[in-house]
């Protein structure tokens, strides 16, 4: 894809993202909501991929997923600094760096748009059954099966950017010129998947593994079992590098 596609992507889903935002921020009680809402799911997932945070060559990118792609903390700053300093991306990010940044605008926001039918549901206080009744009602699958593919294609995406010749060498360089286009906080992001990526040797197992048990989980709360997140995708674990 082209960097003009992939800014036209990054625009439109960032929009939305702020837009999503700014409705919660307005509404304390909407805002409580979905910070509950982000804290319940990013903890279910550290007990689903436990195993994965645990292992010293998996840990880094798990600890990534988690924080930087799906974590419960208010981003909103974060946002605006990313619509004003688009031009400037475009200038100096590689396309497959861009397109790793546009590809977590996206699944920001679908999970945005996902996450506010959530909380309206449930409020700010909640038990495991609720959450899974919500789950099931709000929103349709097809929205759900896209937000896993999009966390698959941020993998991919950080798989291929490590797969790169010199790309490691190249971010360091950008460290200076990103500060001082006020690019850090992006720049930060970009390095800190890479170096979790890179520190792998089979990234795209990692991935897999991910995407395996969360499909697990959706399939098990749509076909209405009762303990849903006791029962991940089976993987083979030879397929992950042992630290």
């Amino acid at each position: 894809m082209e960097k003009s596609e992939i800014i036209a992507v990054l625009r439109r889903e960032l929009e939305t993202v702020v837009a999503e935002r700014r409705v919660a921020k307005e509404n304390p009680a909407m805002n409580a909501a979905r910070t509950a809402l982000r804290q319940f799911q990013s903890q279910r997932m550290a007990r689903t991929h436990a195993d994965l945070l645990a292992k010293t060559e998996t840990g880094p990118a798990a600890r990534f997923f988690l924080s930087d792609l799906y974590g419960p903390y208010d981003l909103t700053e974060r946002d605006a600094n990313l619509e004003r300093i688009i031009p400037s991306m475009e200038r100096l990010l590689p396309a497959a760096a861009l397109e790793t940044v546009a590809e977590a605008v996206a699944l920001d926001a679908l999970s945005e748009k996902l996450d506010a039918g959530m909380a309206c549901r449930l409020g700010e206080s909640f038990t495991e059954v609720d959450y899974i009744d919500a789950y099931r009602k709000v929103g349709k699958r097809t929205d759900r099966e896209r937000q896993l593919a999009h966390v698959e294609s941020v993998g991919a995406a950080l798989c291929e950017l490590v797969r790169i010749p010199l790309v490691g060498s190249t971010l360091a360089m950008m460290r200076g010129p990103s500060r001082l286009a006020k690019l850090t906080e992006l720049h930060s992001f970009l390095e800190r998947g890479f170096k979790a990526f890179k520190g792998m040797k089979r990234p795209y197992d990692f991935v897999t593994t991910i995407i395996q048990r969360e499909r697990a989980i959706m399939d098990a709360m749509y076909a209405g079992k009762k303990n849903p997140f006791a029962t991940p995708a089976p993987v083979d674990h030879a397929s992950i590098a042992n630290a």
